[in-house]
């Protein structure tokens, strides 16, 4: 067996419960706290240092693209207008005024209406996309062959990006047009789930937080 090649590997890409359930890191929207969110609080920008910064464009593709917010460029506008006499400072704060921006209709519906945000801005401070884009090819080159790759995701971005990866190894890399396939280009995958594996009701009766979890798995 070559250097760094291992048997399995199991990628669980959810949030730890540890530090969400702490209120001064700023990913709750239950509870005031600043606007940090920074998984390593040694260095880099914060949540706050985002919504100081960002001009409205900006602030509104985060909130699109990390967390698929219908309301994006509502709340990106009307929280760049408060900035310029009453910044938000704080968890509860912001959570009360994208509230403000959802309309009623949609506010009976999906939860808090600020988790999207709350999870867009997270994402963003902490690079979790492209840290799981450079993470997963990566991880699938070190398993040995009849080895295992399973991975847990949390929301749909990151299981876009799961599926993706794991689907261009479940098909030839040779063009359609060669009458053979190369070695090199034969799917180096199988896959070991049908699909995406949700957790059951007595998973969900257990445990709660397993709703939004998406399970796929491979072998090589």
């Amino acid at each position: 067996r070559r250097p760094g090649v291992v048997d399995a590997i199991l990628m669980d890409l959810g949030v730890s419960s540890l530090q969400l359930d702490r209120a001064e890191r700023g990913f709750s929207y239950s509870r005031s706290a600043p606007l940090d969110m920074r998984m390593d609080q040694s260095g880099g920008r914060t949540a706050q240092d985002i919504l100081d910064t960002a001009d409205e464009h900006e602030l509104a593709r985060i909130l699109r693209v990390y967390g698929e917010e219908r309301f994006a460029a509502r709340i990106a506008g009307v929280v760049r207008r408060r900035e310029v006499g009453d910044p938000v400072r704080s968890t509860d704060a912001l959570a009360e005024l994208v509230r403000a921006c959802v309309p009623a209709a949609a506010r009976r519906t999906g939860g808090n209406p600020a988790k999207r945000t709350f999870q867009a801005l997270r994402v963003a401070v902490n690079a979790e996309l492209a840290v799981l884009e450079r993470a997963v090819p990566r991880a699938l080159n070190s398993i040995r062959v009849g080895g295992r790759i399973v991975i847990e995701s949390y929301q749909s971005l990151e299981d876009r990006i799961v599926k993706r990866a794991l689907a261009a190894g479940f098909s030839s890399s040779a063009p359609q047009e060669l009458p053979f396939v190369p070695q090199d280009a034969m799917p180096y995958l199988e896959p070991a789930t049908h699909g995406a594996l949700k957790a059951d009701d007595d998973e969900l009766a257990a445990n709660p937080r397993s709703a939004p979890v998406r399970l796929r798995a491979a072998t090589r």
